[in-house]
């Protein structure tokens, strides 16, 4: 069963969602939902005390709820309960708010939206450019990205091609490509970018992205080329392919005297140039 996890926002407000591919369904943080319908000190307790109430009245809604693993404020991952969207429906006719109409329209809107992009990708492209547009990246920096993001799938799609398993066998794949083009491993260039759990691609540098890019489409062509037959043999060609980027690391270092890999994050210094443009002094006439 293939799940994605991602943040949704309503009115500034993160929602925690994950959008289950096999039954193409959104399922939300019911905690998430009430926070922002009750404005609750404590959505936990209400929803609780909801549930009681629901089970009392021989509602079958709390029952159903399922849950499953999401992201918390600690970066780890935990059980939560939560609905698809034709349960969340019911269970906001329990909640009374006046944002209950305007979140239904909000819910309507993600599930349509994730719909329309399965039956075209490009729209994928085009709600990933907004969200880092929104975010203040600069157009440059999100051409790498976006484009990032299509060699990756032509990775992942090579991968699956050879009989090899989204999860350990990827990660581990990831992680020997980003150790022989960056000499670090993907948890050694979190460190060094002060990250947890958040995606390391949106905080390299246009650079680091280029590099990144060329290692994993190196790793796809050489696959594609010499057609590995397992695991073992795909591990080889994904050192093979971060090689390829090494050297131009390497080389790009030795005409420019100044490191590639480090703790510069691209989110960072979108912050230090917004305040820089802010403090910079206007000319006088």
């Amino acid at each position: 069963m293939e799940k994605q996890n991602e943040i949704k926002i309503f009115e500034d407000k993160k929602v925690r969602t994950l959008w289950d591919a096999d039954q193409e369904k959104w399922y939300l943080s019911i905690v998430d939902v009430i926070a922002i319908l009750t404005e609750s000190p404590n959505p936990r307790k209400y929803w609780s005390v909801l549930k009681t109430r629901l089970k009392a009245e021989g509602s079958q809604l709390a029952t159903n709820c399922s849950q499953l693993k999401m992201q918390s404020a600690d970066g780890k991952f935990y059980l939560t309960d939560v609905a698809d969207t034709e349960q969340l429906f019911r269970l906001i006719q329990s909640i009374p708010s006046p944002r209950a109409e305007p979140f239904k329209l909000w819910l309507a809107q993600i599930a349509k939206e994730r719909l329309d992009e399965i039956q075209d990708p490009e729209l994928t492209i085009d709600r990933a450019l907004k969200e880092y547009l929104q975010l203040g990246y600069s157009e440059n920096w999100i051409n790498q990205r976006l484009k990032s993001i299509e060699i990756r799938k032509e990775l992942t799609d090579e991968w699956k091609k050879r009989g090899l398993k989204e999860g350990v066998q990827f990660a581990t794949l990831t992680d020997i490509i980003t150790k022989a083009w960056a000499d670090k491993t993907t948890k050694e260039y979190k460190v060094l970018k002060g990250l947890k759990k958040e995606n390391l691609r949106d905080t390299m540098t246009n650079t680091e992205l280029i590099l990144n890019m060329l290692a994993e489409a190196s790793t796809k062509d050489i696959s594609a080329a010499v057609n590995p037959e397992n695991f073992e043999a795909s591990k080889k060609v994904a050192k093979q392919g971060g090689n390829v980027a090494k050297v131009a690391r390497k080389e790009l270092e030795a005409r420019t005297g100044k490191k590639v890999v480090t703790a510069l994050n691209a989110k960072t210094v979108l912050g230090e140039n917004k305040t820089t443009k802010k403090l910079k002094p206007t000319k006088k006439k």
